[in-house]
């Protein structure tokens, strides 16, 4: 179309609003160019004069068509900037400004009386002008006033949907926070009662009373590589196996199994005490090379209360006796998967009538980070405690030693208290 020059506002934006409504653009779109035309055009009538304004319509590569809405109106200090108008214009090389926007998209508008040759309607002026223009401004802002509502009742449905469906979400996550945790218990309780079906039985023996506390490191995944044995040899002494293998989970309760298991084979076949850790190393390596291990043993004969003692690496026992002392009964050697595994030799001490012995896994006294500070705290809270009814004992130890824990770790403590001339009690 040939481009039509305006010398008012008024007859400007009657122009612009009759192009936008013979190539049917939404009203959001008309808005954005009428108000960005009036704001190029007011500075080009302060300064330059009249302005003109041309529209054509035009097809791009991907089948789209764009209205090219320009206008010739020099530019000046006062005019805005093109990336601030409402609908942003593109500068063209004759020094105007340019505006695309597709068509066929978006709202219907009916169509205006026809156009005059020129391309656009001619100006008027005076009192007609003034009141053409405010029943313009009328239109416009019913226009804006419709979309409006259009928009804020498309908004609050949306909110009414994202409500639903955030309610939604939060009652299927809850859901399945619940069906995990029930898994996780199921699964803990499982394991549980597979570890406690592993472990030894209960043992009875005139003279001497055991008990013991077991506590996993994680209470939703209570298998470890703490272990214990007990038995009572035919020779009428009684045997007991500690083991700590290295790591947490399944994998490590096999190890400590595999152990325990090859120790009371050997023990039961009669080998010296001083050997079996060595022998267990020599049984397990072939085919279970990454296994490794700590290991302590006793053996008490509950008739004389003589103690024998070997070591692998293990934290020593602690025996409390009843005249008021305590000791550590250390004794050097290496655990299973060590370099040179094996006890260096066998510790003989004697257990009198209420002496408390104490045997458990580094879980118990590294809670704090400090072995050296948790051997101490050991000995006060045994002393607390040796007195009280034998299956008390190591779960009220564990209690004072966990109450800061800084280190996690399965925990593993074992009570023998000898008694004098009374049946021995064992609980688990």
């Amino acid at each position: 179309m040939t481009p039509h020059t305006f010398h008012n506002l008024p007859g400007l934006r009657r122009a612009v609003r009759e192009v936008c409504a013979a190539h049917r653009l939404p009203s959001h779109n008309t808005a954005r160019l009428l108000l960005s035309v009036s704001q190029m055009a007011t500075a080009a009538f302060e300064t330059e004069g009249p302005v003109r304004l041309e529209a054509v319509e035009q097809s791009v590569p991907d089948g789209r068509r764009l209205l090219a809405v320009t206008l010739h109106a020099g530019r000046s200090t006062a005019s805005p900037s093109l990336t601030d108008l409402p609908l942003r214009g593109q500068p063209t090389p004759d020094g105007a400004v340019a505006w695309y926007l597709p068509l066929g998209e978006g709202e219907e508008a009916p169509r205006p009386a026809p156009v005059p040759a020129q391309g656009f309607p001619q100006e008027a002026d005076g009192a007609v002008a003034h009141e053409a223009e405010i029943a313009a401004l009328e239109g416009d802002l019913r226009a804006a006033l419709s979309r409006v509502d259009t928009l804020t009742t498309e908004l609050h449905r949306l909110k009414d949907e994202l409500a639903e469906t955030n309610s939604g979400v939060l009652a299927l996550y809850i859901q399945l926070e619940e069906r995990d945790e029930r898994l996780r218990r199921a699964h803990g309780q499982i394991l549980r009662e597979l570890e406690d079906a592993l472990r030894p039985p209960p043992i009875t023996v005139s003279g001497l009373e055991f008990a013991v506390h077991y506590a996993p490191a994680d209470t939703d995944a209570p298998t470890g590589g703490d272990f214990y044995d007990w038995l009572l040899l035919p020779d009428g002494t009684v045997h007991i196996t500690v083991v700590d293998a290295l790591g947490h989970g399944v994998r490590s309760t096999r190890s400590a199994l595999n152990v325990t298991h090859a120790v009371r084979t050997l023990a039961l076949e009669g080998h010296p005490l001083e050997s079996i850790v060595a022998r267990t190393h020599d049984i397990l390596a072939p085919f279970d090379p990454e296994t490794m291990a700590t290991v302590l043993l006793a053996r008490i004969d509950p008739e004389t209360g003589a103690l024998r003692l070997a070591n692998g690496s293990h934290p020593p026992a602690l025996v409390v006796r009843a005249d008021g002392t305590s000791d550590y009964l250390e004794v050097r050697g290496r655990g299973i998967g060590f370099p040179l595994p094996g006890s260096e030799t066998v510790l003989e001490d004697t257990l009198h009538e209420g002496d408390l012995l104490v045997l458990y896994t580094d879980g118990l006294t590294e809670s704090r980070r400090d072995p050296i500070e948790g051997e101490a705290r050991l000995v006060k809270s045994a002393w607390a405690h040796a007195r009280r009814p034998v299956h008390e004992i190591p779960g009220a130890v564990a209690k004072d030693m966990h109450t800061v824990i800084l280190h996690a770790d399965d925990t593993l403590a074992l009570a023998v208290r000898r008694a004098a001339n009374t049946p021995s009690t064992s609980l688990t």
